[in-house]
């Protein structure tokens, strides 16, 4: 019987498994070694090789620059009254890159701070303008209330801050709109502008204005201080600081209190005016009118608040007096009788007779008169006093358009007058050149005609007319128009007086300006004169012109009353004028939109105007600050 076998145990090869584990331990510490080199070498790389770069991020990471926005420079009016000021605010700022999730961020910000959809749609915009590490603003104007929410709920807003800074704001509002201008929110095309990033770091920059003019002046210069920051970006200490240097301090030549005489003189009526002061240039006051208010810019305005005033059929946001054009009307008749005692064409005794109608040597067509009938003989004087036209047709025939031309130019017609706002138009000053290049067409005599007493081609500013009549103020010396009277580069440093440009000398003859001035005294005060209803129970004397530009044409030989046509179609009416006549301090230029005609209507201003400069001192100079008395401006 077989019997089953017992199996035996299966005996163990040592020297096998030796060998075995010696090559495996061979193995692991061939791995070993391989990954310590290798960890030594990223070491080597990272503490020697590369030391230099990596150092700079690690202190880039924990040492932080932040830009420093320097003051805005102040302005100031004649008297030291302020124009434009800084007033503490915050801001909600948010980088971008930091943040997850946009849209889920504004949702929350929204529970906490009041923001419109205008801010969402502008935050949007400068989001897809900008490179993502740049914090762009969300909202300007914080409340206190929501500056404090923020503090308490800052863990839920990655990417978030506010900011506190300065922002404009202008005490007088419309009164001085036109002037001052305004600020509004940097933009892309700003910042293209500007041609430097570091501008990034401003938030509003001047639009309209001296601001505007007088940009870069104003900001000052940009510092910048290095703050060291831990993990989770809290500042924890500021390291070191380049101190921004502030904005210079600008005292402007105008007058507050006159600015508000010359827009009650209107009386609701819409026009401009300028007033000069025919001695040095300076301007004094500068209306356009309807205006605006600035503040509503500042803070970046409502879309309703834009749409109104850009719909607005009056205007408010036109200057008038810098970009606004008008036929001169009869305010050309003082030049013209200059320019012909000049050529010597005239003499202040010569006369013209006037039938009430004038006509060019075999031509049929009449060119009439404001009174029917005539004026008779009339001399320089009296062609001024009753502005009678058909003296000036004749002269401007005897002169030619290319004498008229050459001695327009010399008083500023057909160019800029050097005033420090930015886009100011230059007009027309009609010439063969000028019509052959605009229209195609060479000149006639009948147009010569037309210029003669301010109608056809014609188009000048409220400036242009203000620096022409200030001349004949100032002994036929013309000055540039400026605003800018002097100007501080820092809180302590002194009150430096603005150069200015030289003067031009347009006639050399005080008698051929004294005759002219004669002339232009009996249309306030003469028997005859056209705007002596408006200087009647004046305790001194004034100078000046009316005029009235036409809108419509006469047709044949019937006068046309303007009084009778729709009030959009009515002339303008407009004046020029000085005084004291005998020793001028204001000389003005007004126009009135709509006014019918420039004695009904623009003298009567003017005489508001004058009396609110004149009755109030010689020139007001009791009131203007002294500039070498002027000591550190107001609290920035």
């Amino acid at each position: 019987m077989a019997r089953a076998r017992r199996s035996r145990p299966t005996l163990k090869n040592h020297r096998l498994e030796a060998e075995q584990f010696r090559r495996r331990a061979l193995l692991a510490f061939l791995g070993i070694f391989a990954g310590t080199v290798l960890l030594a070498a990223g070491y080597f790389q990272l503490q020697v090789v590369r030391h230099d770069e990596y150092a700079t991020r690690s202190e880039s990471n924990r040492i932080k620059p932040r830009p420093v926005v320097p003051a805005r420079g102040l302005i100031y009016d004649r008297a030291g009254r302020l124009l434009a000021d800084n007033v503490p605010a915050w801001r909600l700022e948010i980088t971008p890159e930091q943040v997850p999730d946009m849209q889920a961020l504004l949702d929350d910000l929204r529970t906490v701070v009041a923001v419109d959809d205008g801010d969402i749609a502008r935050f949007e915009n400068e989001r897809r303008a900008n490179p993502r590490f740049r914090p762009l603003p969300l909202k300007l104007r914080l409340s206190e209330a929501e500056v404090a929410r923020l503090a308490v709920d800052r863990h839920r807003f990655p990417g978030v801050e506010v900011v506190p800074y300065l922002t404009r704001r202008y005490p007088y509002g419309p009164l001085m709109a036109h002037v001052v201008g305004y600020v509004g929110r940097l933009d892309a095309d700003d910042l293209r502008n500007l041609g430097d990033a570091r501008f990034s770091a401003l938030s509003h920059i001047g639009k309209t204005g001296v601001e505007r003019y007088y940009e870069e002046r104003l900001r000052g210069e940009i510092g910048y201080e290095y703050v060291e920051t831990n993990a989770g970006g809290r500042v924890l200490r500021t390291i070191r600081r380049t101190p921004a240097v502030p904005g210079a301090d600008l005292h402007l030549s105008v007058d507050v209190e006159l600015q508000q005489a010359m827009v009650d003189a209107f009386e609701g009526q819409h026009g401009a005016a300028v007033a000069v002061d025919p001695r040095t240039g300076e301007i004094l006051g500068m209306v356009s009118l309807p205006s605006y208010d600035t503040n509503l810019f500042v803070g970046g305005i409502s879309f309703a608040d834009f749409k109104a005033l850009n719909e607005d059929v009056s205007r408010p946001l036109f200057n008038r007096v810098v970009l606004g054009g008008f036929a001169p009307g009869s305010t050309i008749k003082p030049f013209m009788g200059l320019a012909g005692l000049e050529y010597g064409l005239r003499r202040p005794q010569d006369t013209t007779f006037s039938s009430g109608a004038f006509r060019l040597p075999n031509v049929s067509r009449e060119y009439r008169d404001w009174r029917r009938g005539g004026h008779g003989h009339v001399n320089l004087t009296e062609s001024l006093a009753q502005s009678v036209n058909t003296y000036y047709f004749k002269l401007a025939v005897d002169l030619g358009i290319d004498r008229i031309e050459t001695f327009m130019s010399e008083v500023g017609f057909g160019q800029r007058t050097g005033i420090d706002l930015s886009g100011e138009a230059v007009g027309v000053l009609p010439s063969r050149g000028w019509k052959r290049g605009r229209m195609g067409q060479e000149w006639y005599p009948g147009d010569t005609v037309n210029v003669g007493i301010g109608q056809g081609f014609w188009v000048v500013t409220p400036l242009q007319l203000a620096q022409g009549i200030a001349m004949l103020a100032d002994n036929g010396t013309r000055r540039r128009l400026h605003l800018l009277r002097a100007s501080r580069a820092g809180f302590d440093a002194p009150l430096v007086e603005e150069p200015q440009a030289p003067p031009v000398v347009v006639s050399a003859s005080p008698a051929n300006i004294d005759a002219v001035r004669d002339g232009l005294v009996a249309v306030m005060h003469g028997p005859t004169g056209t705007a002596r209803a408006a200087a009647q129970g004046a305790p001194y004397r004034m100078a000046g012109k009316t005029g009235t530009a036409q809108l419509v044409t006469r047709r044949g030989t019937a006068s046309l009353d303007p009084r009778s046509l729709p009030y959009h179609l009515r002339h303008q009416a407009l004046f020029v004028g000085y005084a004291p006549a005998e020793d001028p301090t204001i000389a003005i230029a007004v126009v009135v939109e709509q006014g019918g005609s420039g004695s009904g209507a623009a003298a009567p201003v003017a005489r508001r105007i004058f009396d609110a400069w004149v009755l109030r001192g010689e020139g007001r100079d009791a009131d203007a600050i002294p500039l070498a008395q002027r000591a550190g401006g107001a609290a920035r």
